[in-house]
């Protein structure tokens, strides 16, 4: 991990977000996987460490897809689905980082930070992000969850 320039430096950090989720993901039991662990939450997406995984790589695809449609492509995002082993879900988490590898290869450093509104890709939730923003926040994305997760296993599987 060391690529050039401002996209290289994103990819690498995102890269490195990626691998220390899957470093602290490889000691989960299979079993425990569809455990619940929040009865009160509201959020599907945090029921479980299979619904937080599934939710993990279901929105690296969106963002990757994002940006690869905001330079004129027209692709799908894969249907969620929820594993039950740990070890779909690091290749899965392997192929989001690779398939986002792949999408930056039409991504300029110049072309990262856009200033006009009407150039920034529009997310699923409403906000505009221009190209650095929004891996950004899929960086972020990944590292709450390793958080969460890490918070799980302290406290649930240990």
């Amino acid at each position: 991990m060391n690529r050039p320039g401002a996209v290289g430096a994103l990819l690498d950090i995102y890269e490195q977000a990626i691998t220390d989720l899957q470093n602290v993901i490889q000691t989960i039991p299979d079993n425990v996987l569809t455990d619940i662990i929040d009865e009160k939450t509201t959020n599907e997406d945090c029921k479980s460490i299979q619904a937080i995984l599934s939710h993990v790589v279901s929105a690296g695809y969106s963002y990757a897809i994002s940006i690869h449609n905001g330079k004129g492509h027209v692709m799908e995002r894969p249907n969620r689905i929820f594993h039950v082993t740990i070890a779909e879900y690091l290749n899965d988490l392997t192929n989001v980082f690779l398939f986002t590898e792949n999408v930056f290869r039409e991504i300029k450093d110049d072309e990262l930070e856009q200033y006009d509104d009407s150039l920034k890709i529009k997310t699923g939730w409403g906000q505009l992000y221009d190209i650095e923003q929004l891996t950004e926040h899929a960086i972020v994305h990944i590292l709450r969850h390793k958080r969460q997760i890490e918070k799980i296993k302290s406290g649930k599987l240990n």
